[in-house]
């Protein structure tokens, strides 16, 4: 076997798979006198430790249940003069998320905000921040499958404990008592300790009317409404704006 083969089964047997991929390329630049020794080793150290940050980020992603790429390099601001990018971009320094302040994004269907939710979200996930998405079905969903299978004690721990906890589409539809509790609780444990980020077709003014009893309704929204940011995004849908019309016959 040759010195080459040897380093790279060493290379394998300890998991460094980030300098396996770049080994021949630094050794070429080495040989052609581009790279001090000490050089050399610095560079596949940091290539594996570059390899190993992206696979956390992979991890954080799809833990977060975010898909597809809508990033906040990918979202056109010009689409929507209603949108002060300045505002977004000051969210996507992720200080609302150090401070424990929540974000909610209001406005019709199709005008971008659930890309920009996943965008901050997305970002968080880049600065190893533990993120959960969901959208309000998915988030009844899974609360009503943990309480049937006796793990809601389980989910609700593990949704207070995520940095940042994005809710889509919420108050879509009203929900029972029992949901309108397990919400209070993830709510009431996430008060001031963690960033909660809701995105929704209605005004503000109307998400009382989803809960059941009023008195949980104020306890609730007190609670989330306490040093947010609360943006609206006026204009008619991109998406049908970007609609292809079919010529006729």
């Amino acid at each position: 076997m040759s010195n080459y083969a040897q380093i790279k089964e060493q290379l394998s047997n300890l998991k460094l798979a980030g300098i396996i991929d770049t080994l021949e390329q630094r050794l070429k630049q080495a040989d052609q006198g581009e790279l001090a020794y000490t050089e050399l080793l610095s560079l596949l150290l940091d290539d594996e430790l570059e390899l190993r940050r992206n696979r956390k980020i992979e991890r954080l992603l799809i833990s977060a249940g975010l898909k597809g790429n809508q990033t906040l390099e990918s979202f056109d601001f010009r689409a929507n003069a209603s949108i002060n990018a300045v505002q977004i971009r000051e969210l996507a320094t992720l200080r609302f998320i150090e401070k424990a302040e929540n974000v909610f994004l209001v406005g019709s269907t199709g005008v971008g905000k659930t890309h920009l939710a996943k965008a901050l979200a997305h970002l968080a996930c880049r600065k190893n921040l533990r993120v959960s998405f969901y959208s309000f079905a998915n988030l009844i969903s899974e609360i009503t499958k943990a309480e049937l299978s006796n793990k809601i004690s389980y989910l609700i721990r593990t949704l207070s404990k995520s940095d940042l906890l994005v809710i889509d589409d919420f108050a879509f539809k009203k929900i029972s008592p029992q949901l309108a509790e397990y919400l209070y609780s993830i709510v009431d444990d996430r008060y001031q300790q963690r960033s909660t980020m809701f995105t929704s077709n209605r005004v503000i003014g109307d998400w009382m009317g989803i809960f059941p009893d009023p008195v949980m309704a104020n306890a609730i929204m007190d609670r989330i409404a306490h040093n947010a940011h609360q943006i609206t995004i006026k204009g008619e849908s991109y998406r049908k704006k970007n609609t292809i019309k079919k010529p006729n016959g």
